[in-house]
Protein backbone atom coordinates (compact mmCIF):
# COMPACT_ATOMS: atom_id res chain seq x y z
CA UNK A 1 0.00 0.00 0.00
CA UNK A 2 1.25 3.45 -0.89
CA UNK A 3 1.76 5.68 2.11
CA UNK A 4 -0.25 8.90 2.22
CA UNK A 5 1.76 12.00 1.47
CA UNK A 6 0.66 15.38 2.90
CA UNK A 7 1.59 18.24 0.59
CA UNK A 8 1.31 21.75 2.09
CA UNK A 9 -0.30 24.23 -0.34
CA UNK A 10 2.25 26.55 -1.84
CA UNK A 11 0.40 29.64 -0.71
CA UNK A 12 0.96 28.69 2.91
CA UNK A 13 4.62 27.82 2.72
CA UNK A 14 6.64 28.06 5.92
CA UNK A 15 9.95 28.27 4.10
CA UNK A 16 12.00 30.90 5.95
CA UNK A 17 13.74 31.94 2.74
CA UNK A 18 10.51 33.23 1.20
CA UNK A 19 10.98 36.94 1.82
CA UNK A 20 9.35 38.38 -1.27
CA UNK A 21 8.09 41.33 0.77
CA UNK A 22 11.59 42.13 2.02
CA UNK A 23 12.97 42.10 -1.51
CA UNK A 24 10.44 44.82 -2.31
CA UNK A 25 11.66 46.87 0.62
CA UNK A 26 8.88 45.89 2.99
CA UNK A 27 8.64 43.78 6.11
CA UNK A 28 7.55 40.16 5.96
CA UNK A 29 3.73 39.96 6.07
CA UNK A 30 2.39 39.11 9.54
CA UNK A 31 1.51 35.51 10.25
CA UNK A 32 -2.15 34.54 9.73
CA UNK A 33 -4.30 34.91 12.84
CA UNK A 34 -5.98 31.58 11.96
CA UNK A 35 -8.78 31.80 14.51
CA UNK A 36 -10.45 34.00 17.06
CA UNK A 37 -13.20 36.57 16.76
CA UNK A 38 -11.40 38.89 14.34
CA UNK A 39 -10.50 36.23 11.79
CA UNK A 40 -13.92 34.55 11.76
CA UNK A 41 -15.63 37.94 11.63
CA UNK A 42 -13.82 38.54 8.35
CA UNK A 43 -15.05 35.17 7.05
CA UNK A 44 -18.60 36.39 7.75
CA UNK A 45 -17.93 39.77 6.13
CA UNK A 46 -16.54 38.03 3.04
CA UNK A 47 -19.72 35.91 3.07
CA UNK A 48 -21.67 39.15 2.67
CA UNK A 49 -19.42 40.22 -0.21
CA UNK A 50 -20.13 36.89 -1.94
CA UNK A 51 -23.83 37.50 -1.19
CA UNK A 52 -23.69 40.71 -3.21
CA UNK A 53 -21.39 39.51 -6.00
CA UNK A 54 -21.75 35.81 -6.81
CA UNK A 55 -25.22 35.78 -5.23
CA UNK A 56 -26.34 38.32 -7.81
CA UNK A 57 -24.65 36.57 -10.74
CA UNK A 58 -26.08 33.19 -9.69
CA UNK A 59 -29.52 34.84 -9.78
CA UNK A 60 -29.21 35.83 -13.42
CA UNK A 61 -31.54 33.04 -14.53
CA UNK A 62 -34.49 35.14 -13.30
CA UNK A 63 -33.30 38.10 -15.37
CA UNK A 64 -32.63 35.84 -18.36
CA UNK A 65 -36.26 34.69 -18.35
CA UNK A 66 -37.63 38.21 -17.94
CA UNK A 67 -35.44 39.80 -20.62
CA UNK A 68 -36.21 37.01 -23.08
CA UNK A 69 -39.87 38.05 -23.01
CA UNK A 70 -39.42 41.83 -22.79
CA UNK A 71 -36.34 42.93 -24.75
CA UNK A 72 -37.04 41.13 -28.01
CA UNK A 73 -33.53 39.66 -28.42
CA UNK A 74 -32.27 36.08 -28.46
CA UNK A 75 -30.99 34.10 -25.45
CA UNK A 76 -27.37 34.33 -26.59
CA UNK A 77 -27.52 38.15 -26.66
CA UNK A 78 -29.19 38.28 -23.26
CA UNK A 79 -26.54 35.94 -21.85
CA UNK A 80 -23.89 38.53 -22.74
CA UNK A 81 -25.26 40.74 -19.93
CA UNK A 82 -24.76 38.07 -17.28
CA UNK A 83 -21.52 36.91 -18.87
CA UNK A 84 -20.13 40.45 -18.93
CA UNK A 85 -21.08 40.83 -15.28
CA UNK A 86 -19.10 37.70 -14.36
CA UNK A 87 -16.23 38.69 -16.66
CA UNK A 88 -15.78 41.98 -14.82
CA UNK A 89 -16.27 40.27 -11.46
CA UNK A 90 -13.31 37.99 -12.12
CA UNK A 91 -11.33 40.06 -14.62
CA UNK A 92 -11.33 43.14 -12.44
CA UNK A 93 -9.25 41.18 -9.96
CA UNK A 94 -5.92 41.87 -11.63
CA UNK A 95 -6.38 45.60 -10.99
CA UNK A 96 -8.39 45.56 -7.75
CA UNK A 97 -6.11 42.89 -6.28
CA UNK A 98 -3.07 45.04 -6.94
CA UNK A 99 -4.82 48.14 -5.57
CA UNK A 100 -5.68 46.19 -2.43
CA UNK A 101 -2.05 45.07 -2.06
CA UNK A 102 -0.98 48.73 -2.37
CA UNK A 103 -3.14 49.73 0.61
CA UNK A 104 -6.34 50.72 -1.17
CA UNK A 105 -8.48 47.82 0.05
CA UNK A 106 -11.07 50.06 1.73
CA UNK A 107 -11.24 52.29 -1.35
CA UNK A 108 -12.05 49.22 -3.47
CA UNK A 109 -14.84 48.21 -1.08
CA UNK A 110 -16.55 51.59 -1.08
CA UNK A 111 -16.16 52.14 -4.83
CA UNK A 112 -17.47 48.64 -5.59
CA UNK A 113 -20.54 49.03 -3.38
CA UNK A 114 -21.25 52.45 -4.91
CA UNK A 115 -21.10 51.12 -8.48
CA UNK A 116 -23.38 48.20 -7.64
CA UNK A 117 -26.04 50.44 -6.10
CA UNK A 118 -25.84 53.01 -8.90
CA UNK A 119 -25.94 50.22 -11.49
CA UNK A 120 -29.24 48.85 -10.20
CA UNK A 121 -30.72 52.34 -9.88
CA UNK A 122 -29.82 53.00 -13.53
CA UNK A 123 -31.17 49.57 -14.46
CA UNK A 124 -34.55 50.56 -13.02
CA UNK A 125 -34.88 53.11 -15.85
CA UNK A 126 -33.60 50.80 -18.63
CA UNK A 127 -36.02 49.58 -21.29
CA UNK A 128 -33.61 48.78 -24.15
CA UNK A 129 -31.00 46.09 -24.52
CA UNK A 130 -27.98 48.40 -24.67
CA UNK A 131 -29.16 50.18 -21.51
CA UNK A 132 -29.44 46.87 -19.66
CA UNK A 133 -26.01 45.84 -20.94
CA UNK A 134 -24.37 49.06 -19.71
CA UNK A 135 -26.11 49.31 -16.33
CA UNK A 136 -26.30 45.66 -15.25
CA UNK A 137 -23.46 44.22 -17.28
CA UNK A 138 -20.87 47.00 -17.05
CA UNK A 139 -21.69 49.15 -14.01
CA UNK A 140 -22.77 46.37 -11.65
CA UNK A 141 -20.04 44.11 -13.04
CA UNK A 142 -17.34 46.70 -12.32
CA UNK A 143 -18.65 46.93 -8.77
CA UNK A 144 -18.37 43.16 -8.45
CA UNK A 145 -14.78 43.27 -9.68
CA UNK A 146 -13.72 45.91 -7.16
CA UNK A 147 -15.22 43.91 -4.29
CA UNK A 148 -14.51 40.25 -4.96
CA UNK A 149 -10.77 39.65 -5.38
CA UNK A 150 -9.60 42.06 -2.64
CA UNK A 151 -12.10 40.57 -0.16
CA UNK A 152 -11.08 37.03 -1.08
CA UNK A 153 -7.34 37.66 -0.74
CA UNK A 154 -7.67 39.66 2.50
CA UNK A 155 -9.87 37.00 4.09
CA UNK A 156 -7.47 34.22 3.07
CA UNK A 157 -4.60 36.15 4.70
CA UNK A 158 -6.28 35.75 8.09
CA UNK A 159 -6.13 31.94 7.89
CA UNK A 160 -3.71 29.10 7.27
CA UNK A 161 -4.84 25.77 8.72
CA UNK A 162 -8.51 26.83 8.58
CA UNK A 163 -8.31 28.63 5.24
CA UNK A 164 -10.44 26.19 3.25
CA UNK A 165 -13.20 26.20 5.89
CA UNK A 166 -13.15 30.00 6.18
CA UNK A 167 -13.36 30.49 2.42
CA UNK A 168 -16.09 27.84 2.24
CA UNK A 169 -18.14 29.87 4.73
CA UNK A 170 -17.41 32.97 2.67
CA UNK A 171 -18.39 31.29 -0.59
CA UNK A 172 -21.68 30.14 0.93
CA UNK A 173 -22.74 33.77 0.52
CA UNK A 174 -23.18 33.00 -3.18
CA UNK A 175 -25.89 30.51 -2.21
CA UNK A 176 -27.67 32.75 0.28
CA UNK A 177 -27.63 35.61 -2.21
CA UNK A 178 -28.70 33.19 -4.93
CA UNK A 179 -31.80 32.37 -2.87
CA UNK A 180 -32.68 35.89 -1.71
CA UNK A 181 -32.29 37.87 -4.94
CA UNK A 182 -34.30 35.55 -7.25
CA UNK A 183 -37.14 35.42 -4.72
CA UNK A 184 -37.21 39.21 -4.34
CA UNK A 185 -36.97 39.94 -8.07
CA UNK A 186 -39.50 37.29 -9.06
CA UNK A 187 -42.07 38.35 -6.48
CA UNK A 188 -41.74 42.05 -7.26
CA UNK A 189 -41.82 41.56 -11.04
CA UNK A 190 -44.96 39.47 -10.62
CA UNK A 191 -46.71 42.26 -8.73
CA UNK A 192 -48.31 44.75 -11.17
CA UNK A 193 -48.37 47.40 -8.45
CA UNK A 194 -44.56 47.29 -8.21
CA UNK A 195 -43.23 46.68 -11.70
CA UNK A 196 -39.72 46.42 -13.08
CA UNK A 197 -38.45 49.87 -12.09
CA UNK A 198 -39.28 49.64 -8.39
CA UNK A 199 -38.13 46.00 -8.31
CA UNK A 200 -34.65 47.09 -9.37
CA UNK A 201 -34.67 49.97 -6.88
CA UNK A 202 -35.57 47.48 -4.15
CA UNK A 203 -32.59 45.35 -5.18
CA UNK A 204 -30.37 48.45 -4.98
CA UNK A 205 -31.62 49.08 -1.43
CA UNK A 206 -30.92 45.47 -0.39
CA UNK A 207 -27.41 45.71 -1.83
CA UNK A 208 -26.76 48.94 0.07
CA UNK A 209 -28.07 47.65 3.41
CA UNK A 210 -26.29 44.30 3.25
CA UNK A 211 -22.99 46.01 2.42
CA UNK A 212 -23.01 48.07 5.62
CA UNK A 213 -21.34 45.40 7.85
CA UNK A 214 -18.50 44.93 5.34
CA UNK A 215 -18.00 48.65 4.79
CA UNK A 216 -17.76 49.18 8.55
CA UNK A 217 -15.78 46.14 9.68
CA UNK A 218 -13.64 44.78 6.80
CA UNK A 219 -9.95 45.58 7.37
CA UNK A 220 -6.71 44.32 5.84
CA UNK A 221 -3.97 43.44 8.34
CA UNK A 222 -1.25 43.25 5.69
CA UNK A 223 1.34 46.01 5.10
CA UNK A 224 1.24 48.06 1.90
CA UNK A 225 3.10 46.49 -1.01
CA UNK A 226 3.85 48.86 -3.88
CA UNK A 227 6.19 48.95 -6.87
CA UNK A 228 5.31 45.45 -8.02
CA UNK A 229 4.44 44.34 -11.53
CA UNK A 230 0.80 44.03 -12.52
CA UNK A 231 1.55 40.51 -13.77
CA UNK A 232 4.10 38.15 -12.23
CA UNK A 233 5.37 36.32 -15.32
CA UNK A 234 7.26 33.86 -13.13
CA UNK A 235 3.92 32.21 -12.39
CA UNK A 236 3.65 30.94 -15.97
CA UNK A 237 6.85 28.93 -15.50
CA UNK A 238 5.13 26.91 -12.79
CA UNK A 239 3.54 23.74 -14.20
CA UNK A 240 0.99 23.34 -11.38
CA UNK A 241 -0.13 26.96 -11.74
CA UNK A 242 -0.54 26.75 -15.54
CA UNK A 243 -2.46 23.46 -15.44
CA UNK A 244 -4.66 24.64 -12.58
CA UNK A 245 -5.48 27.89 -14.38
CA UNK A 246 -6.44 26.08 -17.61
CA UNK A 247 -8.52 23.62 -15.59
CA UNK A 248 -10.25 26.46 -13.75
CA UNK A 249 -11.00 28.15 -17.10
CA UNK A 250 -12.52 25.03 -18.64
CA UNK A 251 -14.68 24.33 -15.59
CA UNK A 252 -16.17 27.80 -15.54
CA UNK A 253 -16.69 27.64 -19.31
CA UNK A 254 -19.33 24.96 -18.77
CA UNK A 255 -20.41 25.31 -15.15
CA UNK A 256 -22.92 28.16 -15.41
CA UNK A 257 -25.27 26.85 -18.08
CA UNK A 258 -27.80 25.74 -15.46
CA UNK A 259 -27.67 29.06 -13.62
CA UNK A 260 -28.53 30.93 -16.84
CA UNK A 261 -30.89 28.58 -18.67
CA UNK A 262 -32.51 26.29 -16.08
CA UNK A 263 -35.69 28.37 -15.75
CA UNK A 264 -36.20 28.74 -19.50
CA UNK A 265 -35.44 25.04 -20.05
CA UNK A 266 -37.93 23.95 -17.39
CA UNK A 267 -40.70 26.15 -18.79
CA UNK A 268 -40.15 25.41 -22.49
CA UNK A 269 -39.23 21.71 -22.34
CA UNK A 270 -41.09 20.31 -19.32
CA UNK A 271 -43.74 23.07 -18.98
CA UNK A 272 -42.84 23.78 -15.36
CA UNK A 273 -44.59 26.92 -14.10
CA UNK A 274 -42.78 27.35 -10.77
CA UNK A 275 -39.28 27.93 -12.11
CA UNK A 276 -38.39 30.12 -9.12
CA UNK A 277 -38.30 27.06 -6.87
CA UNK A 278 -35.74 25.41 -9.17
CA UNK A 279 -33.45 28.46 -9.06
CA UNK A 280 -33.88 28.67 -5.28
CA UNK A 281 -33.08 24.98 -4.81
CA UNK A 282 -29.98 24.97 -7.03
CA UNK A 283 -28.59 27.87 -5.02
CA UNK A 284 -29.89 26.70 -1.64
CA UNK A 285 -28.34 23.23 -1.69
CA UNK A 286 -25.13 24.92 -2.78
CA UNK A 287 -24.64 26.03 0.84
CA UNK A 288 -23.78 22.44 1.74
CA UNK A 289 -21.66 22.11 -1.39
CA UNK A 290 -19.66 25.22 -0.59
CA UNK A 291 -19.08 24.62 3.14
CA UNK A 292 -18.84 20.86 3.76
CA UNK A 293 -16.23 19.91 1.11
CA UNK A 294 -14.00 22.80 2.21
CA UNK A 295 -14.50 21.85 5.85
CA UNK A 296 -13.43 18.24 5.41
CA UNK A 297 -10.92 18.53 2.55
CA UNK A 298 -7.95 19.80 4.57
CA UNK A 299 -8.60 17.15 7.23
CA UNK A 300 -8.93 14.27 4.76
CA UNK A 301 -7.80 14.07 1.13
CA UNK A 302 -6.85 17.71 0.44
CA UNK A 303 -8.54 20.55 -1.44
CA UNK A 304 -7.27 19.69 -4.95
CA UNK A 305 -8.24 16.03 -4.62
CA UNK A 306 -11.69 17.08 -3.42
CA UNK A 307 -12.05 19.42 -6.40
CA UNK A 308 -11.18 16.58 -8.80
CA UNK A 309 -13.88 14.35 -7.28
CA UNK A 310 -16.55 17.02 -7.55
CA UNK A 311 -15.38 17.84 -11.07
CA UNK A 312 -16.19 14.28 -12.09
CA UNK A 313 -19.59 14.61 -10.39
CA UNK A 314 -20.33 17.91 -12.18
CA UNK A 315 -19.51 16.58 -15.63
CA UNK A 316 -21.58 13.43 -15.04
CA UNK A 317 -24.52 15.57 -13.94
CA UNK A 318 -24.44 17.77 -17.03
CA UNK A 319 -24.24 14.74 -19.33
CA UNK A 320 -27.24 13.28 -17.47
CA UNK A 321 -29.21 16.49 -18.01
CA UNK A 322 -29.96 15.32 -21.55
CA UNK A 323 -31.74 12.24 -20.17
CA UNK A 324 -34.26 14.12 -17.98
CA UNK A 325 -37.84 13.53 -19.08
CA UNK A 326 -39.94 14.44 -16.02
CA UNK A 327 -40.39 17.25 -13.51
CA UNK A 328 -39.47 14.92 -10.64
CA UNK A 329 -36.27 13.95 -12.43
CA UNK A 330 -35.42 17.61 -12.98
CA UNK A 331 -35.86 18.43 -9.29
CA UNK A 332 -33.62 15.50 -8.32
CA UNK A 333 -31.02 16.61 -10.85
CA UNK A 334 -31.10 20.19 -9.54
CA UNK A 335 -30.30 18.98 -6.01
CA UNK A 336 -27.31 16.88 -7.10
CA UNK A 337 -25.94 19.49 -9.50
CA UNK A 338 -26.50 22.30 -7.00
CA UNK A 339 -24.31 20.52 -4.44
CA UNK A 340 -21.55 19.50 -6.86
CA UNK A 341 -21.40 22.83 -8.72
CA UNK A 342 -21.48 24.69 -5.40
CA UNK A 343 -18.47 22.69 -4.28
CA UNK A 344 -16.56 23.62 -7.44
CA UNK A 345 -17.45 27.31 -7.11
CA UNK A 346 -16.02 27.23 -3.59
CA UNK A 347 -13.03 24.91 -3.98
CA UNK A 348 -11.59 26.56 -7.10
CA UNK A 349 -11.17 30.08 -5.60
CA UNK A 350 -9.76 28.46 -2.46
CA UNK A 351 -7.16 26.70 -4.61
CA UNK A 352 -6.47 29.93 -6.50
CA UNK A 353 -5.40 31.65 -3.27
CA UNK A 354 -2.97 28.78 -2.55
CA UNK A 355 -0.99 28.88 -5.81
CA UNK A 356 1.56 31.57 -4.88
CA UNK A 357 4.84 30.51 -3.28
CA UNK A 358 5.16 33.74 -1.31
CA UNK A 359 2.38 35.10 0.93
CA UNK A 360 2.76 38.66 -0.37
CA UNK A 361 2.06 37.48 -3.94
CA UNK A 362 -1.28 35.86 -3.12
CA UNK A 363 -3.26 38.90 -4.31
CA UNK A 364 -1.34 39.18 -7.59
CA UNK A 365 -1.47 35.48 -8.48
CA UNK A 366 -5.12 35.17 -7.47
CA UNK A 367 -5.96 38.19 -9.63
CA UNK A 368 -4.10 36.66 -12.57
CA UNK A 369 -5.97 33.36 -12.30
CA UNK A 370 -9.35 35.03 -11.97
CA UNK A 371 -8.67 37.39 -14.88
CA UNK A 372 -7.89 34.49 -17.20
CA UNK A 373 -10.96 32.58 -15.99
CA UNK A 374 -13.13 35.66 -16.54
CA UNK A 375 -12.96 35.07 -20.31
CA UNK A 376 -14.63 31.69 -19.72
CA UNK A 377 -17.54 33.27 -17.86
CA UNK A 378 -17.84 35.96 -20.55
CA UNK A 379 -18.11 33.57 -23.48
CA UNK A 380 -19.47 30.34 -21.99
CA UNK A 381 -23.15 31.31 -21.48
CA UNK A 382 -23.30 33.03 -24.87
CA UNK A 383 -21.83 29.99 -26.64
CA UNK A 384 -24.42 27.83 -24.90
CA UNK A 385 -27.18 30.25 -25.92
CA UNK A 386 -25.99 30.20 -29.53
CA UNK A 387 -25.96 26.38 -29.52
CA UNK A 388 -29.51 26.32 -28.14
CA UNK A 389 -30.70 28.86 -30.69
CA UNK A 390 -28.90 27.11 -33.54
CA UNK A 391 -30.47 23.76 -32.63
CA UNK A 392 -34.01 25.09 -32.77
CA UNK A 393 -34.41 25.57 -29.02
CA UNK A 394 -33.07 22.14 -28.10
CA UNK A 395 -30.45 21.90 -25.37
CA UNK A 396 -28.49 18.76 -26.28
CA UNK A 397 -25.43 20.35 -27.92
CA UNK A 398 -25.20 23.02 -25.24
CA UNK A 399 -25.25 20.27 -22.60
CA UNK A 400 -22.56 18.30 -24.44
CA UNK A 401 -20.39 21.42 -24.76
CA UNK A 402 -20.73 22.24 -21.05
CA UNK A 403 -20.11 18.71 -19.80
CA UNK A 404 -17.14 18.16 -22.12
CA UNK A 405 -15.56 21.44 -20.98
CA UNK A 406 -15.76 20.27 -17.37
CA UNK A 407 -14.25 16.89 -18.29
CA UNK A 408 -11.28 18.60 -19.96
CA UNK A 409 -10.95 20.87 -16.94
CA UNK A 410 -10.81 17.82 -14.69
CA UNK A 411 -7.95 16.42 -16.78
CA UNK A 412 -5.94 19.61 -16.26
CA UNK A 413 -6.59 19.49 -12.51
CA UNK A 414 -5.19 15.96 -12.52
CA UNK A 415 -2.17 17.23 -14.50
CA UNK A 416 -1.65 19.99 -11.91
CA UNK A 417 -1.73 17.35 -9.19
CA UNK A 418 0.81 15.19 -11.03
CA UNK A 419 3.13 18.20 -11.45
CA UNK A 420 2.98 18.77 -7.70
CA UNK A 421 3.25 15.26 -6.24
CA UNK A 422 3.89 12.91 -9.15
CA UNK A 423 1.89 9.74 -9.75
CA UNK A 424 1.28 9.15 -6.02
CA UNK A 425 -2.34 8.06 -5.71
CA UNK A 426 -2.67 8.56 -1.94
CA UNK A 427 -1.05 12.01 -1.79
CA UNK A 428 -3.01 14.60 0.16
CA UNK A 429 -2.96 17.90 -1.72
Amino acid sequence: MTAAVDITPSGSSDNPTNHGGERDGHHQPPAPIDGGTRAWLHAFLCHMVFFNTWGITNSYGVFQQYYTHTLGVGPSSIAWVGGLQMFLLLGGGVLSGRASDAGYFRHCLFAGAFLQVIGFVLLSFADRYYQVLLSQGVCVGLGHGLLFTPSLSVTSSYFKANRALALGISAAGASTGGMVYPAVVSQLLGNPAVGYGWAMRAVALIVLCTHIPSLVGFRSHLPKRTGRQLIDWQAFREGPFVCFTIGFFLHFWGLYMAFFYLGIYARQTLHVEDTLSLITIINGVGVAGRVVPNMISQRTIGTLNMAILFSVACSACVYCWAAIRSTAGLYAWVVVYGISSGAMQSLMPTLATSQAHEPDKVGTWTGMVLTIVSFATLTGPSIQGALIQGDGGRYLWAEVFSASSIVLGCMFLVASRCYSVGPVFAAKI
